[in-house]
């Protein structure tokens, strides 16, 4: 074992040498005497610590760590997790087109893919997986469920299901069907105006799907359009680059790459006739949005294309290569930041210049730089993209989350669906206050519990003056307060009614109808959403955001 991890290593110091090339001697010797130490210290754990070391476990270890201390985008990945590495980038694998997760302790169908063969054959979302193949299911990680339900395109699998309001288990035979997932999650008319389109990735053909959307809410008569990249991470940085092109003039630049290798370097410009220069857009931005998605958005903001509304970007101006390793593994590695057509750069994250504990640091307000867009408004670097009109986050309730997080609102949503297995007016759906004590009651019998901040907090004061031996002069006080901590932590689902009302409403309209179920329902909720229809409804404001002040 010592000689073959002796020879990967030694290879790999030969491997780094040669991508060494054209630093200085000293790097050379730096490399070569680091890499040695490194060689000769597993060789000694290896041989001489006290209990048995697995090679493999303690090399893994060592990489994370390295590569743990540059940024969280650059990772080593084995053969055996390449192929969920391919699913992740490229969206595209065999199986029957589902996702699953474990809802308190079951693994269930949590999202199957519209038009692929587990939605047409009937599977919905919220039933449990019992056994695949006569495989029990039960116990098993959605890993493992996962690794039973893929497997070659035509070939069949059957999964047995049981489901809410079904008495009896139901068995469905699917054949199985390479299935690449759809970028747009969602698009349709907001009136007869404005067109909807809310895209969540950028893997294969996310240009031709957002082009595609286009042309078609442009049929049903959408004169504006509203592209929502909310919590979308990014991915393709060509599809990003497609997208912006169906809405800028040919031969524009959208963004540039620039690293340590020269070589690498590269400019990518819109390549094609644009679909639209013309029709009014405004771009939904948030914290989750990322990478690719602050391409579109930063270009379409650059050149005064469109209107940003929302909250300012996750911030990452960094570009990865995937790199072949020996034994099929592959390195994903940071080479390079992009810059968008202002010529900023949006990374908000200093991972070069770590502080010495190892933590980092955002780039500080003095430090950004002013930039211009086309027209001339005032931009800035090193934070992320701020968005022209900001609308101010709203924050869920603790006793909301906690539900979310517990799995209950998901539960209930399967239970109400079948209970009601006929779909209601998702436009209009909205449950009822005796439906809303029915899922109370529900929770009770569930046994239902969670804790808030302020109740910690207050277990930790009293804590700290029994500590301090001064409990008992404020004990008295102490209970007032707790009692009155757990007095407004019983009184939450009253307070919160509303917004757990509308989160339980969205959920039951995924059950019924997907993506486009719960948009029927959220949209019209959605303050990102109206302040945009208000804008586009005002095109003397929707221009003057856009005219340098």
């Amino acid at each position: 074992m010592w000689r073959k991890a002796k020879w990967i290593i030694l290879s790999a110091a030969g491997v780094a040498l040669m991508l060494a090339f054209s630093k200085p001697a000293d790097t050379y010797f730096e490399v070569a005497k680091n890499l040695d130490i490194f060689a000769t210290l597993f060789k000694e754990v290896n041989a001489y610590y006290v209990d048995e070391v697995d090679p493999k476990q303690l090399i893994r270890k060592g990489i994370d760590g390295m590569l743990e201390s540059l940024d969280p985008y650059t990772d080593f990945i084995p053969e055996e997790e390449l192929e969920g590495f391919r699913i992740t980038t490229t969206g595209q694998y065999a199986g029957i087109g589902a996702l699953i997760g474990v809802v308190n302790r079951k693994t269930v169908i949590t999202h199957p893919y519209k038009d692929f063969p587990a939605y047409k054959a009937g599977l919905k979302v919220g039933d449990e997986i019992i056994a695949v193949d006569g495989v029990d299911a039960q116990g098993k990680s959605t890993a493992e469920v996962s690794t039973l339900l893929k497997g070659p395109a035509k070939t069949n699998v059957e999964i047995r299901v049981r489901r809410q309001g079904v008495k009896n288990e139901l068995v469905f035979k699917i054949k199985r069907e390479r299935i690449s997932i759809r970028n747009v999650a969602y698009a349709g008319m907001l009136n007869a105006e404005v067109g909807y389109i809310k895209l969540d990735d950028f893997t294969p053909g996310a240009g031709k799907e957002v082009a595609d959307a286009t042309v078609k809410l442009k049929q049903q008569g959408a004169k504006k359009l509203i592209l929502d990249l909310r919590d979308n991470p990014g991915g393709m940085l060509h599809e990003a680059v497609n997208i912006v092109n169906l809405f800028i003039p040919k031969g524009k630049e959208v963004v540039s790459m620039k690293g340590k290798v020269a070589d690498w370097n590269k400019t990518y410009t819109t390549l094609n006739n644009p679909l639209d220069t013309e029709i009014p857009i405004v771009v939904l931005t948030g914290e989750g949005s990322a990478s690719a998605s602050e391409i579109v958005a930063g270009a379409m903001q650059d050149y005064d294309r469109a209107v940003l509304v929302g909250r300012k970007t996750f911030g990452k101006g960094l570009v990865q290569a995937t790199r072949q390793l020996s034994y099929n593994a592959q390195l994903k590695v940071t080479t390079a930041k992009y810059y968008i057509p202002s010529g900023r750069c949006i990374q908000e994250l200093d991972y070069t210049h770590r502080n010495a504990d190892g933590t980092v640091d955002k780039v500080a307000d003095s430090l950004k730089k002013e930039f211009k867009t086309s027209k001339g408004r005032k931009v800035f670097d090193g934070g992320g993209l701020d968005p022209d009109i900001v609308i101010e986050p709203e924050y869920l309730g603790t006793v909301t989350v906690a539900l979310i997080s517990a799995g209950h609102i998901f539960e209930y949503a399967s239970k109400y669906c079948g209970e009601h297995p006929m779909q209601p007016d998702l436009k209009t759906f909205r449950l009822s206050d005796a439906e809303y004590d029915k899922f109370i009651a529900w929770l009770k019998e569930r046994k239902f519990s969670y804790s808030t901040p302020l109740e910690a907090e207050t277990k930790q004061l009293i804590e700290a003056a029994k500590q301090e031996r001064y409990y008992a002069e404020l004990a008295k006080d102490l209970e007032t307060f707790k009692n009155k901590v757990e007095a407004n932590k019983t009184a939450d689902f009253t307070r919160f009614k509303q917004e757990i009302t509308e989160v339980l409403e969205q959920q039951v309209a995924f059950h019924y109808a997907l993506n486009e179920g719960q948009a029927l329902v959220s949209m019209s909720r959605d303050r990102a959403i109206s302040e945009s229809i208000s804008l586009l409804s005002d095109l003397q404001s929707y221009r003057s955001i856009l005219t340098p002040r």
